[in-house]
């Protein structure tokens, strides 16, 4: 005679869950939720959630997903705003202290984004405080890398990205630039300025709820790509900005701070650069692939309708 069926319970919740996932074929798929069911389950448990408070939830995280796009994605956001976000990156991205540290993507990265000759200007709006970035991409021991892909992209003047901004043209800064056999690089745009997250989704409304401000310290992002090294997406943040330590996505490290400065007279003449124009110095290193413990890491293949 078959055994008595052993039904969901409170007390074997968690087992109820784990036998019935027991089919799944993906290995870390299984081993992912081997974890996440009993972490939820306990959370539920400790906090005693109410069926109201569980319906909340549900109509949050519905409401996150009705106001993602193609242009704003409010997931990223949330996990922005919860750390999460920068904790995957932190297990990640262990680097060696040699080369330059990675933070968070951010909702805002547009893919394709125009190649520019080096030089170009990314700020076709015609407005803001002009700004000469200018640097060098190298490896782990200072020699220069040739064919180094920097994709970049920032706020305007007032604190809005193209995406956010129907004033602004589509692709309005943003740009791909390539180094030379030197490593060099340089581009023109605007000084970027400090901006609060879009607040006006759920996201905004938890920050609220929880007592906190919405204020990115102002930035540039940059994805790198070179063939033979890990691919490195950063921030830079600009130096004096009121929100440098309380970063609404905890994105902030110690070595992506810099600070603007006037050029001096000899780039003033070799660049052409417009009187009041900032100046901002960078020095990227990048990892090879080969140093890094996580390169080649598990994927879960059986999620969002890949074959497993």
């Amino acid at each position: 005679m078959l055994g008595k069926t052993q039904h969901f319970t409170e007390e074997r919740s968690v087992e109820a869950v784990l036998e019935r996932n027991a089919g799944c074929t993906d290995e870390r798929l299984r081993e992912i939720m081997s974890v996440l069911v009993p972490h939820l389950h306990a959370i539920v448990k400790e906090l005693r959630l109410t069926p109201e408070e569980w319906l909340a939830a549900i109509q949050f995280l519905t409401r996150t997903g009705q106001i993602s796009s193609d242009r704003r994605q409010e997931f990223i956001l949330l996990s922005d705003c919860l750390g999460v976000s920068m904790l995957v990156d932190a297990i990640n991205s262990r680097k060696i202290d040699e080369v330059t540290p990675s933070t968070v993507l951010g909702p805002f990265y547009v893919d394709g984004a125009p190649h520019l000759p080096m030089g170009a200007m990314i700020a076709h709006h015609g407005r803001g405080e002009p700004l000469f970035v200018l640097g060098r991409v190298s490896d782990e021991h200072g020699l220069p890398l040739e064919n180094v892909e920097l994709d970049v992209w920032q706020t305007s003047e007032d604190g809005f990205y193209d995406t956010q901004d129907d004033s602004q043209p589509d692709m309005n800064l943003r740009g791909v630039f390539s180094t030379g056999s030197d490593g060099d690089f340089w581009f023109r745009s605007i000084v970027p300025a400090s901006y609060p997250i879009p607040s006006d989704g759920p996201v905004g409304d938890m920050l609220k709820a929880l007592g906190r401000h919405p204020m990115r310290p102002a930035h540039i992002h940059f994805i790198l790509r070179c063939a033979g090294y890990d691919t490195l997406t950063t921030h830079i943040f600009i130096d004096g900005d009121p929100y440098l330590d309380s970063d609404a996505v905890f994105g902030v490290k110690d070595s992506l701070i810099t600070p603007l400065r006037d050029p001096t007279t000899e780039e003033r003449r070799l660049y052409s650069l417009p009187e009041g124009c900032q100046c901002l110095s960078l020095d990227f290193r990048l990892q090879k692939e080969a140093l890094n413990p996580m390169t080649g890491a598990r994927t879960v293949a059986g999620l969002n309708g890949a074959p497993t």
